[in-house]
């Protein structure tokens, strides 16, 4: 059973940076993908970053390029999230989510959409003072 949970929310200043990990285990098929959504308070739940496992490809949300960096490390089982330049509108409740596939994001369009997520860890609250 495919089993995924996120740490290292917290609190940090407008200008700051925070790291979340991903432990994700138990995938079955050869190939998957691991997502960062994130959820404000009021606001529905929207895609960040995602990562495929077989080649590293990656997708940014517009509002985060250039800020946020997702990176894997597989020997253990890990997807990091560096959040730069953070700002109080990246306040949120983050989720770490994956599914298995057979083809990269870059072959696919909308590669963070929701329904493609099979599996969700219980989130990790960051908040961002200003």
């Amino acid at each position: 059973e495919v089993q995924v949970a996120e740490s290292g929310g917290g609190l940090a200043q407008a200008g700051g940076s925070l790291r979340l990990s991903c432990v994700a285990s138990g995938f079955l098929f050869g190939d998957y993908v691991i997502g960062w959504f994130r959820q404000a308070p009021g606001k529905e739940r929207e895609g960040v970053a995602c990562i495929t496992r077989s080649d590293g490809s990656t997708y940014y949300a517009d509002s985060v390029k250039g800020r946020f960096t997702i990176s894997s490390d597989y020997t253990k089982n890990t997807v990091y999230l560096q959040m730069n330049s953070l700002n109080p509108e990246d306040t949120a409740v983050y989720y770490c989510a994956a599914y298995e596939t057979l083809e990269p994001i870059g072959a696919v369009s909308n590669p963070m959409a929701q329904w493609r997520f099979d599996y969700w860890g219980q989130g990790t609250q960051v908040t961002v003072s200003s």
